[in-house]
């Protein structure tokens, strides 16, 4: 009987090849420790050209209720987006997801946008750059409105650094607020070969 090898355990170097591929990794739930990869038929993207901020949300963002802050504390954002919440019991971040994207962040491949108040995480969002794209992950608010402020902010700098695809990886209705979209496979693979055709952009 022939011995079955088993996959190579996923690297940050591989987790980098696998977005310039269109893959991204999962977990069925928080304490699952697999990983399995998800290439959708349709991808979850937000123009940056189209990108719309909601009426009530702009006169929040202009009373500015928040300090936003990037990349101040990672671990505690990945962290918050992993935690039970009401209408969601479990997450698909597992203690080797959290490993991962830590490393990616020491790379300076992940990163954070961050809501602050009276000296409190309350909101955030992570998610990894490469070259001109943005593969947003996960995001998290404990009040009203933080976390929507933090992709607000995130798009201000991805414009402001040149980049050109915030990957969403799927659509909700909360996102198609901010005009997300649903892209057909092949068209998310030119997009992202586009995003991918140059330097990295800075992040800071």
């Amino acid at each position: 009987m022939g011995r079955t090898s088993s996959p190579p355990p996923i690297t940050p170097e591989l987790l980098l090849r696998a977005y310039a591929a269109g893959l991204f990794p999962m977990a069925e739930s928080a304490n699952d420790p697999e990983l399995f990869w998800v290439e959708p038929e349709t991808r979850g993207v937000i123009p940056l050209d189209a990108f719309h901020i909601p009426r009530s949300l702009a006169r929040t963002v202009r009373r500015a209720p928040f300090d936003i802050r990037f990349d101040h504390d990672f671990p505690a954002v990945m962290a918050a987006c992993a935690e039970s919440v009401e209408g969601r019991p479990s997450t698909w971040i597992n203690a080797t997801i959290t490993d991962l994207y830590t490393s990616l962040h020491r790379l300076g491949h992940a990163h954070s946008v961050e809501a602050w108040q009276d000296g409190r995480l309350v909101g955030g969002l992570y998610g990894v750059s490469l070259r001109q794209a943005f593969f947003g992950e996960s995001m998290f608010s404990r009040v009203t409105d933080a976390s929507k402020v933090c992709l607000v902010h995130l798009v201000e700098r991805m414009k402001r650094n040149g980049f050109t695809l915030l990957d969403t990886q799927f659509t909700t209705d909360h996102l198609k607020r901010f005009g997300a979209i649903d892209v057909p496979r092949d068209a998310y693979y030119r997009m992202l070969d586009a995003a991918l055709d140059g330097p990295d952009r800075p992040f800071d």
